[in-house]
């Protein structure tokens, strides 16, 4: 799979433009028009439709609009609202989407400066590629949500997938309350909470009767933290207490109405519909199976390979990704091999070894409470010095405002070890590194650092301040890949600025995390291509990459739930090296590494069909 700065990866259900004419053999640049010549009619024309689909992403997905601080003036309405998860919201958003597809289509980029043809190229592929999703009439279609773009799944439910796992921990990072107005959009969002709940289980019915139904496993999980959820006082939830706390900042406590309305609308209207989705999912439990992979599901390989072009923005087959991850984790261990040997762990395989290195007392945290506040402090500490080493990484910085934050207890037991995302674009809004610590055994002092690097700075946080500095549309879309392609570069960034140096474990909890990340390929193209167990996947991904079982146990059934995500990583960090590579061949001397690691987080996210691109201008502005 070679990758130059003229041909990087293709878009599987819709080239770019500049993507298709390098395949050709033809440079983009050539059919490009100058600035000078450009049409303004057709630059009007495009200057209107994006802002159509702008519009259009933060109507139909408000969550984004607070998420992102946008929620005020002629946005400020749609603070009150969340998406519409009936059949019928999401059949409206499918017609917008493909209205503005054909609008999209319109556009002739040869008659747009460089920069503008970009911006219709990338959101012409998101939007195309989510056209192509919403053809499967099951699952949900996340790839245009700001906040959830990354979990494109065929199950409307699961135990990692749904209104329920996700808004209450949107509600209480994202919903800023800080006026009584504030207060009566988060109770309207309580009521569309409801609302969600009930739209998702009508759907659930409507996909389980034609087939889709989520694993038995799967359907064990998500019954369970549903009904642990119920067997709590309303009142004392989470989406409830949290409302109560942050307006106690500025009231004087003294008017509990609000609070009190709050846990009415939890216990009256919340609740209920939490039950119907329990029943609903009882009622599909004995017709659940074993099957892991989406492979038993009617148009079931149809869907994956949509998804795992969708995820890589690739067109790469199930048995190309496949052998790729073999092919890494071979290499990636052997650099393992020789630091293993220096600490005195030299007999077994390396998965073996690992596995003893993850049992050793000397990087674990403490049991319970006393280790998750270790955790804490631990990660707090690697944020402090890797920010020290940014300047010598980039000549752009950006702030890098964060916060560490658990994930909701309450949904812990179904959620990935960590996650994490930038904040609000006006910067009003810190991003955020969620961390599940429902066991502190889940992390270990080797592998901490390096799921800081991945999830704040440089990785998701930090990249997440350099798209702001897109035109808004452009910020509104995120592409599986490049984000996590470069979550993984950011963590090589940390290994190259040598913070591993006086800590060769460390550096090898570094290179687990990549070969995690190639087994990744591995397991996922078993589950859904190859037609793995459940038991089969768990099995190989401990026995190969020596990973904590209990997180791989998680880590297997997230992959079910969300089929081709997972490849999204190691494709993205691969294409980001290859063409590093590629720019160091061709600049010689003067490649800058600072600037090249610019170039990439300045171009904003785009496909791997794109990034190649990019890093052309990037090339050509270091010749001169």
């Amino acid at each position: 799979m070679s990758v130059t700065r003229r041909s990087v990866l293709t878009s599987s259900s819709a080239l770019a433009a500049t993507g298709a004419l390098a395949l050709a053999g033809c440079d983009p640049k050539t059919l490009q028009i100058d600035d000078a010549k450009s049409s303004p009619d057709m630059r009007d024309y495009a200057a209107d439709t994006l802002q159509q689909a702008t519009d259009f992403l933060l109507t139909a997905y408000p969550e984004s609009a607070s998420s992102y601080g946008l929620d005020k003036d002629g946005y400020a309405h749609l603070k009150s609202k969340l998406t519409d998860r009936t059949a019928e919201g999401q059949a409206k958003i499918e017609s917008q989407v493909k209205d503005l597809v054909a609008k999209l289509g319109k556009i002739d980029t040869r008659a747009l400066p460089d920069s503008d043809a970009l911006d219709v190229q990338v959101v012409q592929t998101v939007f195309e590629t989510a056209a192509d999703g919403f053809d499967f009439k099951f699952g949900d279609n996340a790839l245009l949500n700001a906040n959830w773009s990354w979990r494109p799944t065929p199950y409307v439910v699961a135990q990692n997938v749904g209104a329920f796992v996700e808004i209450p921990s949107f509600l209480d990072s994202s919903h800023s309350l800080e006026t009584s107005e504030d207060v009566d959009a988060y109770l309207a969002r309580m009521e569309a909470y409801a609302d969600q709940l009930d739209g998702e289980t009508e759907r659930t019915r409507e996909a389980g009767g034609k087939g889709y139904i989520i694993p038995d496993f799967l359907m064990e999980r998500t019954i369970g933290q549903l009904s642990r959820a119920l067997a709590k006082d309303p009142a004392m939830w989470g989406i409830v207490t949290s409302m109560a706390k942050r307006t106690a900042l500025w009231t004087d406590g003294t008017d509990d109405s609000r609070f009190a309305h709050a846990a009415t609308i939890a216990k009256d209207k919340i609740a209920p519909a939490i039950q119907r989705q329990v029943e609903a999912h009882e009622k599909l439990a004995p017709k659940a199976n074993s099957d892991a992979g989406i492979w038993a599901k009617p148009q079931g390989a149809e869907y994956y390979d949509w998804a795992l072009g969708a995820l890589t923005t690739t067109t790469l087959s199930p048995d190309e990704v496949h052998e790729m991850g073999k092919e890494e984790l071979a290499s990636l261990q052997a650099r393992m091999e020789p630091i293993l040997q220096s600490i005195g762990y030299t007999k077994g395989t390396v998965g073996e070894r690992m596995s003893a290195l993850g049992e050793d007392p000397r990087y674990a945290f403490s049991d319970g409470d006393k280790g998750r506040a270790e955790i804490m402090t631990f990660i707090e500490d690697a944020i402090t010095e890797i920010r020290g080493h940014m300047p010598n990484a980039f000549e752009t910085l950006v702030p890098g405002f964060l916060e560490v934050t658990r994930i909701n207890p309450e949904v812990e037991a179904g959620a990935p070890g960590a996650y994490g995302g930038a904040g609000s674009i006006d910067g009003t809004k810190p991003g955020h590194f969620w961390i599940n610590l429902r066991t502190p055994a889940l992390h270990n002092k080797f592998n901490l650092k390096d799921l800081t690097y991945h999830e704040a700075i440089p990785g998701h946080v930090w990249q997440g301040e350099y798209t702001f500095k897109q035109p808004l549309i452009r910020s509104l879309l995120a592409f599986n890949a490049y984000s996590e392609g470069w979550a993984l570069y950011a963590q090589q960034i940390a290994d190259e600025m040598g913070v591993y140096d006086e800590f060769p474990v460390g550096r090898l909890g570094y290179l687990q995390s990549l070969a995690f990340r190639a087994c990744r390929l591995v397991v996922d193209t078993g589950l859904h291509h190859k037609r793995w167990t459940r038991e089969q996947a768990n099995e190989w991904f401990v026995t190969n990459n020596g990973s904590n079982p209990e997180e791989v146990r998680g880590e297997v059934d997230r992959y079910c739930a969300w089929p081709a995500q997972a490849c999204g990583y190691k494709v993205g960090h691969s294409a980001i090296n290859r063409l590093r590579t590629g720019a160091e061949a061709e600049l010689g001397d003067k490649f800058n590494y600072k600037r090249f690691n610019d170039a990439v987080v300045l171009g904003g996210a785009v496909p791997m069909s794109v990034l190649g691109d990019v890093i052309d201008g990037y090339v050509d502005r270091e010749i001169g």
